[in-house]
C-alpha cells in the first residue's frame, strides 16, 4: 500500500493554501479508492483521468471566451452554435478539441453507469482520433483494469473538485501540480520501480540551476515522465517573469527552449506526453518508445543542454551489439556495464564549440563511474578527461533517492570551457575542473529518504542547499552577480588537468577538496591534550573493569573458558 505519511516521496511540494486545493486530501481519497490494485496499474488510471479533467477544463474555458466574443459581435442563435463547435476556433488557439463524448461533465454525469471504464475508454479514443498530437499517447485501457465502477465513480468524483477553469487557478497550474504531486506519490508507492518514471525534484532542481538552460535545444534521452523538462521550462519562466535570481534574460519573456527526448518504457512514455500537455510544453519524444542505444530517435540532434538521469549499472544494454557504433569516440563500453555508454551517447549528443560555446550536460550517475577500472571504463575515463571535457563533479548525500540507497554522483560535462557561453562572458576554464562536496548536505524528510532544501522555492535561496552548490559552480565559472569563488576545504576545490592525473584520474571529491576546517574552540593545545589523555585513561580503566565483570559472569554459568 501507499505510504500514507503526509511528508513521504518527495512530493511536499505544494500546500493547500497556495492552490486552493489539498493535494494530501485528494491523495489519500484516491489511494482509499485503489482498494487491491497495484501502484503501478493504478497510476495510469488516476493520471489519465486527470489529462482528461485538464484537457476538457481548458477545453471548457476557451469556449466560455469565444462565447463572450461572439456576444461582442452580435453573433448569435444557431450561426453562434456553430462557431462553438467549430474545431478550429479551439486549435487556432493552441487548445485541444475535445468531442462531446469526452469533455469532463458528460464523464462524470455517467460516472456511477456499470459502463463507466468502457465510456472512459471511448472518451480517450475521441480525443486521440480529433488531435493528431496524442494520437497513441493516452491510455485506453479501462475497462480491460477491470476496476469495479462504483470506485472509477468515486475517482471522478474527487478529480472533479480539482478545478482550473478559472484564470487565478492557471495561473497557479493547479492540476498540472497536482499531477506533479500525484507523480511523485506513485514513484513513493512503487519504491524501486517508480525510479523508472521519477527522480527526486530536489536533483532535478539542482540540475537544471547549475547548467541554466536560458535558451536552445534541451535533450534527455531517458526522460522518463518529463520532469526534466518541466524544471527547466519552470526555470525559463521563472527569469522571465523576475521570479529568478536577475541573470537571465527577462526580457523576452517567452519560452527559446526546444525540448527533444525519448523514453524506452511505452506507459512511461505516455506518462510523459501527458504530463508536459498539461503545461502546455511541446515537445519531440519520438513518434514511439524505443530505446536510446538500440534505436537513437535523434541521430543528428546536437543539443545545447543535456539534463538527465539514466538507470545505474545496467548490464543487459544490448552492449555486444554495438562494439563499432560511432559514438564510443573514447572507447567502448564494457557489455556488463551502460554507465559509459550513457556518459558518451551524452557527449556525442553535445552541440560542439561554435563561437558563442558548446553544449553542456548535467546528469546523474552512480559513484562508481568516478573511480571504475573494470571493463576498459578507467581508460574511457581518462581519454574523457584529457579531451578537458569535465567542468564539474558533485558527490551527493545519501538516500536521495527512492529507488536505491547507494551514493550518486552529478557529472557536468562542457564541450567548451572558454566562457564563452555564458552571457556576459565567463571566465576561462580550460584544463580545470571543480569538485564539490555536499555529502553532508540535506535534510531527512522520512526516515529513509533525504532532500536538498531550496527545492521549492522562487527565487532560488542562496543559503540552501541547492543555492550553496549552483552558487559554488556560477562563481568558479566567473557569471555575473554570482560573487567571487574561492575554494572551501571539505567542500569545493579547483583542481587542475595535472593534479587529477597525479590521482590516476579518479574523480571522487573527497580526494580534492580536503577536509573541513573546524572552529577553534579557544583551548590551549597543552590543556586539551592533558584533558584527553586523562579522560582517555580513565576510560580504559573502566573498559578493564568491565571486562573483568563480564568474564566474572560468564564463568558463573559455564562459559568462562
Amino acid at each position: 500500500m501507499a505510504s500514507n505519511n503526509h511528508q513521504s516521496g518527495q512530493t511536499a511540494i505544494i500546500s493547500a493554501g497556495e492552490l486552493g486545493v489539498d493535494p494530501e486530501a485528494l491523495w489519500q481519497t484516491a489511494d482509499k479508492l485503489r482498494g487491491s490494485i497495484d501502484a503501478a496499474e493504478y497510476k495510469h488510471v488516476v493520471l489519465g483521468l486527470i489529462f482528461l479533467k485538464y484537457i476538457s477544463d481548458a477545453f471548457e474555458a476557451r469556449r466560455a471566451a469565444l462565447t463572450e466574443e461572439l456576444q461582442a459581435e452580435g453573433i448569435k442563435g444557431k450561426e453562434a452554435e456553430a462557431l462553438l463547435e467549430s474545431r478550429d476556433e479551439y486549435t487556432a488557439e493552441n487548445v485541444f478539441w475535445v468531442p462531446p463524448e469526452s469533455r469532463w461533465g458528460n464523464i462524470q454525469a455517467q460516472g456511477k453507469q456499470p459502463n463507466i471504464a468502457r465510456l472512459i475508454d471511448d472518451a480517450m479514443y475521441a480525443i486521440e482520433r480529433d488531435n493528431p498530437k496524442l494520437k497513441g499517447k493516452l491510455p485506453r485501457d479501462y475497462a480491460r483494469r477491470g476496476i469495479a465502477p462504483e470506485r472509477l465513480g468515486g475517482l471522478i468524483d474527487q478529480i472533479a473538485s480539482i478545478a482550473i477553469g478559472t484564470d487565478q487557478a492557471r495561473a497557479k497550474d493547479v492540476l498540472g501540480r497536482v499531477y506533479e504531486y500525484f507523480l511523485g506519490k506513485f514513484a513513493a508507492a512503487e519504491g524501486k520501480l517508480g525510479g523508472e518514471f521519477f527522480t527526486p525534484r530536489s536533483v532535478v532542481r539542482l540540475l537544471v540551476e547549475m547548467i541554466e538552460p536560458y535558451e536552445g535545444r534541451v535533450y534527455d534521452p531517458c526522460c522518463g515522465s518529463g520532469g526534466m523538462f518541466v524544471q527547466s521550462v519552470r526555470f525559463v519562466e521563472a527569469h522571465t517573469t523576475g521570479n529568478g535570481n536577475g541573470k537571465g534574460p527577462k526580457a523576452r519573456g517567452q519560452r527559446d527552449i526546444s525540448i527533444f527526448g525519448q523514453e524506452s518504457n511505452p506507459t512511461t512514455w505516455r506518462l510523459a506526453h501527458m504530463n508536459l500537455a498539461i503545461r502546455g510544453i511541446e515537445a519531440n519524444l519520438g513518434e514511439q518508445p524505443a530505446d536510446s542505444f538500440v534505436r537513437d530517435l535523434h541521430p543528428d540532434l546536437k543539443a545545447d543542454y543535456v539534463l538527465a538521469n539514466p538507470p545505474f549499472n545496467v548490464s543487459d544494454w544490448s552492449g555486444a551489439l554495438l562494439r563499432d557504433d560511432v559514438r564510443w569516440k573514447f572507447g567502448v563500453p564494457p557489455v556488463g556495464n551502460a554507465n559509459y555508454a550513457w556518459i558518451q551517447h551524452f557527449i556525442h549528443h553535445l552541440a560542439p564549440p561554435n563561437g558563442r560555446g558548446g553544449g553542456i550536460a548535467g546528469f546523474v550517475m552512480a559513484n562508481g563511474s568516478l573511480s571504475s577500472g573494470s571493463g576498459g571504463e578507467g581508460d574511457i575515463r581518462k581519454n574523457i578527461i584529457e579531451a578537458d571535457l569535465v567542468d564539474c563533479i558533485v558527490a551527493m548525500p545519501a538516500q536521495l533517492f527512492l529507488t536505491t540507497g547507494i551514493p550518486v554522483c552529478l557529472w557536468f560535462v562542457s564541450r567548451d570551457k572558454t566562457g564563452k557561453k555564458l552571457k556576459p562572458a565567463g571566465r576561462d576554464r580550460r584544463g580545470q575542473t571543480l569538485f564539490i562536496d555536499a555529502r553532508q548536505m540535506g535534510t531527512m524528510e522520512t526516515r529513509a529518504l533525504r532532500y536538498l532544501t531550496g527545492r521549492d522555492e522562487y527565487p532560488l535561496p542562496p543559503d540552501s542547499d541547492i543555492g550553496r552548490i549552483a552558487r559554488a559552480y556560477h562563481a568558479w565559472r566567473g557569471e555575473a552577480g554570482a560573487g567571487d569563488y574561492v575554494d572551501i576545504p571539505g567542500f569545493c576545490e579547483s583542481t587542475t588537468l595535472e593534479e587529477i592525473r597525479k590521482h590516476g584520474y579518479v574523480l571522487t571529491p573527497g580526494r580534492y577538496v580536503g577536509a573541513a576546517e573546524f572552529e577553534d574552540d579557544g583551548e590551549p593545545f597543552e590543556e586539551k591534550m592533558a584533558r584527553l589523555t586523562f579522560a582517555l585513561k580513565e576510560q580504559t580503566k573502566e573498559s578493564a573493569k568491565l571486562s573483568q565483570i563480564i568474564s566474572k559472569n560468564l564463568e558463573g554459568i559455564g562459559y568462562g573458558k
